[in-house]
This record gives C-alpha cells, sequence and structure tokens, in this order.
C-alpha cells in the first residue's frame, strides 16, 4: 500500500465516522479519574458498563430513580461525585430522571450528532462517564431539562 492509498482509506474512514456519528468512548479520554475497561467492567453492572463507558441509553421508564423522590444527592455510579440535588429533579414525562440543574462543577458536555441529530451530551467531570443529554426545553429558572440515565448515578438519601 503506498501513501496515496493509505490517505485515502483514512480519510473514507474519517467520513464514516462522521456521517455516522461515530464516537470514541469516554475511556479514550483523559479525566482525572482513569480506570482499564476491564477495571470498569469488575466495577459497574453490565448495564451502567454500557451507558457509562459506551454511550449507551437505558429504556425509558426502567429506573427506579425515575420514582425516587426523597430529598438527597444523585452520584455518579462510576464514581460517587456528586452530580444533581433532589431539589433540581422534577417529572418531566420522558421516562428518565430529569433536571433543571446541575451541582457546581459536576459535569461536562460536549456535542453529540449521533442518528443525525445535534444533542449536547452530558458526562461526568471527574470520570467521564455519559450520563444522558441537555435540552433546551426545561423549567424555570434555567429552561433546561437534563435528561439522565437513571442506571449512570446512585441516589444518597439526605
Amino acid at each position: 500500500m503506498n501513501r496515496r492509498d493509505l490517505l485515502k482509506s483514512g480519510l473514507a474512514a474519517s467520513a464514516v465516522l462522521a456521517l455516522t456519528g461515530a464516537r470514541l468512548p469516554a475511556a479514550a479520554k483523559q479525566f482525572e479519574i482513569m480506570r482499564t475497561d476491564a477495571e470498569w467492567r469488575q466495577l459497574l453492572s453490565p448495564k451502567a458498563y454500557r451507558v457509562l463507558r459506551h454511550e449507551d441509553t437505558e429504556r425509558a421508564f426502567s429506573s427506579p430513580l425515575n420514582d425516587e423522590h426523597r430529598k438527597g444527592v444523585f452520584v455518579c455510579a462510576g464514581c460517587d461525585l456528586p452530580l444533581y440535588s433532589s431539589e433540581t429533579k422534577y417529572d418531566s414525562g420522558t421516562g428518565w430522571p430529569s433536571f433543571w440543574k446541575p451541582l457546581p462543577n459536576a459535569i461536562g458536555t460536549k456535542q453529540d450528532n449521533t442518528l443525525f441529530s445535534r444533542r449536547t451530551e452530558v458526562h461526568c467531570r471527574r470520570c467521564g462517564g455519559h450520563l444522558g443529554h441537555v435540552f433546551k426545553d426545561g423549567p424555570k429558572p434555567t429552561g433546561l431539562r437534563y435528561c439522565m440515565n437513571g442506571v449512570a448515578m446512585k441516589f444518597i438519601p439526605a
């Protein structure tokens, strides 16, 4: 294979990734807490592993956290970083735990162009675990809806 063929192959692969919205898993980036894939598999349940480490989405209305109404804090299932206060949780009717505001310094975001749409992906600031997406159709005072996968979090009652 010559350089020209190699370059063409690389460009073709990049185009496929761009068009399909394929992304690198969170483990490919640098975060405060880094573990090997084998360590994440051992630490997390299979569903949490697929969501947190490979940006999967749990089935709507499947998380017990959707019906959690006690006072407390929702933390990352991967690293226990506090993410959301129960005071900002609300029923969005979507089937996933929803919040109108994260705790300070809890999350990171990036553009998500999968499924031929433009969304904003939300991940844990400390371990990079995929949490869900944020949309601009939430309640006041922020107008935002942080639509989270329940399996990506744990609830700590107050």
